[in-house]
């Protein structure tokens, strides 16, 4: 076989090769794609459905409303309670960032003793710690509850946020932990001999270097709390400390007439704080990956 012929041969495996990577991926993309659609497709029907006249919202499948309409929106905002959605908004936004100042200066404090003080017990208390991750929520939901009305807190936001300044999150906690394990612990010596004291390295050295964890930590918190209906709906009762989860209910009536447009358009609504939250903070959490001063 001459080389010209060998190089040839190569040559079209080279081809087949890449035509057969090209085909791979056209697949793969086609298959992402579809599968994409499949799971949007609940999330767009119902920015649809916003924009439909009531009695057209059950009526189509199809994506594009027949007419646009943002009565839905002018008549969810409003609410029909007396009190607009401007309320329900501010409460949630209340609750979710004190809950994630709460949750990220308390267990980030915990992580810190966990990672870095040597205290008798440490090991217990950490085990311990982890054993409340498998305890359910209803486990201690009745306990809790009877502490909080017994303390005249029931109805009020305390409930809500108070136990994140208290590092109730013991999962944040675990994963600052080890995020903190993999910081050196040279510079903790190295700011000891400058004269740093236990929470100055803390303050000056793990949490800027622990943006990451951090902005995971927040991004959660504030995902979770924005979210959660069963606390608010066991803890307030006046309907102007209502969140934006439980105004949602209000929608839905069993034995009257139900407004869907409302409860999708207000739903709409509810979605694009978490979507902003989200996207700014991911972008936080990139450069702070980028930035650490951390090399592993």
């Amino acid at each position: 076989m001459t080389s010209e012929t060998a190089g040839t041969i190569r040559a079209n495996e080279r081809a087949k090769k890449l035509v057969r990577r090209r085909i791979f991926s056209v697949v793969a993309h086609i298959v992402l794609i579809a599968a994409s659609i499949c799971m949007l497709y609940p999330l767009l029907w119902m920015l649809s459905a916003s924009f439909r006249p009531q009695d057209e919202i059950f009526n189509s499948n199809s994506l594009i409303p027949s007419s646009v309409n943002i009565a839905a929106y002018v008549r969810g905002w409003a609410s029909g309670l007396q009190i607009t959605f401007a309320t329900f908004f501010a409460n949630s936004f209340i609750i979710s960032i004190l809950s994630v100042i709460g949750n990220l200066a308390a267990c980030s404090l915990t992580a810190f003793a966990f990672a870095r003080l040597k205290f008798w017990g440490r090991g217990f208390w950490f085990a311990l710690m982890l054993g409340t991750l498998m305890l359910p929520y209803q486990v201690t939901l009745i306990p809790q509850y009877v502490l909080f009305r017994n303390l005249g807190w029931v109805n009020t936001f305390l409930p809500l946020v108070v136990p994140k300044f208290l590092a109730a999150d013991s999962f944040f906690i675990f994963l600052m932990v080890q995020f903190f394990r993999g910081i050196p612990r040279e510079l903790d010596e190295a700011a000891m001999i400058d004269g740093c004291s236990t929470f100055g390295i803390y303050w000056r050295i793990m949490l800027p270097l622990s943006l990451p964890v951090l902005v995971t930590a927040g991004i959660f918190t504030f995902i979770f709390t924005w979210d959660d209906f069963f606390a608010p709906l066991i803890y307030l009762n006046d309907m102007k400390n209502y969140t934006v989860t439980l105004a949602l209910r209000s929608f839905v009536d069993s034995s009257g007439e139900s407004d869907w447009g409302g409860l999708f358009a207000m739903s709409i609504l509810s979605l694009i704080p978490i979507f902003l939250f989200f996207l700014f903070f991911q972008r936080l959490l990139i450069e702070g990956i980028a930035t650490t001063g951390i090399k592993r």
